[in-house]
């Protein structure tokens, strides 16, 4: 077991190094991450795309998939949100449009697999896979991101054109985040299994050379003023000042309409009460960027009691749903949302659930020696209600 995890520890480096150009992760975070661009040719030596156009296409008229039509006619931008009819398709005109669609890897093994290899960077700051596909001359115009993105080629092949300008102003009344003053510095063909990284605010237009497709692996990178809202909101659920305000000592006053200093002193005390340390910052992180996005549904699996459900996991293993994300911060975990304190005895498996998305069918079986065992009671009881809750599923 030792030996396979060398080889596949050996494997993992090798094929890092492959999607970034023939540099470590350690190399790329210290030199390019949030930084500069790179191009990366043969990132994916073999790739050939996760689904076709008209995978695509069916993906986005499903309900619970986020997609949209982009369509250019005569320099006007339009947007169309789905989910599409599929008759919608045979209408388009041959080229100059764009479909757009979001979070594919919650529907897609595949393109989970796709995001795996992206692990040198948190789990934490992962956003999703946007695939998309454009006929001739389709894109979205020129346009930035305000999070690290890195653009892999499946079919055909896709210009890129860059800048780093620092002029950002949009165009008025766009139904996208157009640039008005867009001025390419650089221009790259990408073609199948290439990659370009781009960072924050890079000035970036995609037109398709062609029939092809895109996949977008972003990065999420919330706004300090959105991070704090939500982080005054986590804590005003879990505040208890018990404390009524009190003014034993009023006197009276010449503007009865007039907040008094005293007042405000009194107020400004109280609230000095309200204070949180590292840990809640940490828990409120789990909770948040761990919180299913609006349109996430999990489904509920067909009834199995506890004991079926055992026999599965030492037969079959378990792994995330698809649509799951489960974070750690020293001894909390967080999954979809909820919190957790991890007992030391099923810590390790927590942890490792989390890392690689799955827990072997080999660490439930009967113990042996040297290897893992996460056959705990505890362990099993909070999978189990878990697989109830359709967090997680069998591979």
């Amino acid at each position: 077991m030792r030996y396979d995890a060398a080889m596949k520890k050996t494997y993992k480096i090798k094929q890092q190094k492959t999607l970034l150009g023939g540099i470590t992760p350690r190399q790329f975070l210290a030199e390019y991450w949030q930084k500069k661009p790179l191009l990366i040719r043969g990132a994916c030596p073999d790739f050939t795309g996760l689904l076709s156009a008209d995978e695509l296409a069916g993906l986005a008229c499903e309900e619970d998939v986020q997609s949209r039509l982009v369509t250019n006619r005569q320099g006007k931008w339009q947007v169309e949100n789905g989910p599409f009819d599929e008759t919608r398709f045979a209408k388009l005109p041959k080229k100059d449009w764009s479909l757009l669609v979001q979070d594919v890897s919650h529907h897609l093994p595949e393109a989970m697999a796709l995001l795996q290899r992206f692990d040198f960077i948190p789990h934490a700051r992962l956003d999703d896979l946007m695939v998309s596909y454009a006929p001739d001359g389709g894109g979205v115009g020129p346009h930035f991101d305000s999070y690290d993105v890195f653009l892999l080629q499946g079919q055909g092949k896709r210009l890129w054109r860059i800048s780093e300008q620092v002029d950002l102003v949009l165009v008025e009344g766009a139904p996208l985040r157009i640039l008005k003053n867009f001025k390419a510095e650089k221009e790259y063909l990408l073609e199948q299994g290439d990659m370009l990284y781009l960072p924050p605010h890079i000035a970036h237009w995609g037109i398709a050379a062609g029939e092809c497709m895109t996949y977008s692996i972003g990065f999420r990178a919330p706004a300090a003023q959105e991070l704090a809202t939500q982080f005054l909101a986590y804590m005003q659920e879990r505040l208890s000042l018990e404390d009524m305000y009190a003014d034993p000592d009023l006197r009276p006053q010449k503007h009865p309409a007039k907040i008094s200093t005293e007042m405000v002193g009194r107020v400004a005390h109280m609230l000095k009460m309200v204070r949180w340390n590292k840990q809640d910052v940490a828990n409120f992180l789990g909770s948040y960027l761990s919180e299913p996005k609006n349109d996430v549904v999990f489904e509920a699996p067909a009834e199995m009691d506890l004991g079926n459900f055992l026999k599965h996991l030492r037969s079959k293993g378990i792994a995330l749903d698809l649509k799951s994300q489960a974070l750690f911060y020293g001894e909390h975990f967080f999954i979809n949302g909820e919190q957790i304190a991890m007992q030391a005895g099923y810590a390790d498996a927590l942890k490792l659930l989390a890392d690689q998305r799955r827990l072997a069918a080999s660490g439930f079986a009967a113990p042996r020696f040297g290897d893992e065992n996460f056959a705990d009671s505890g362990l099993v009881n909070i999978l189990y209600q878990w697989y109830q809750d359709g967090y997680l599923q069998f591979p």
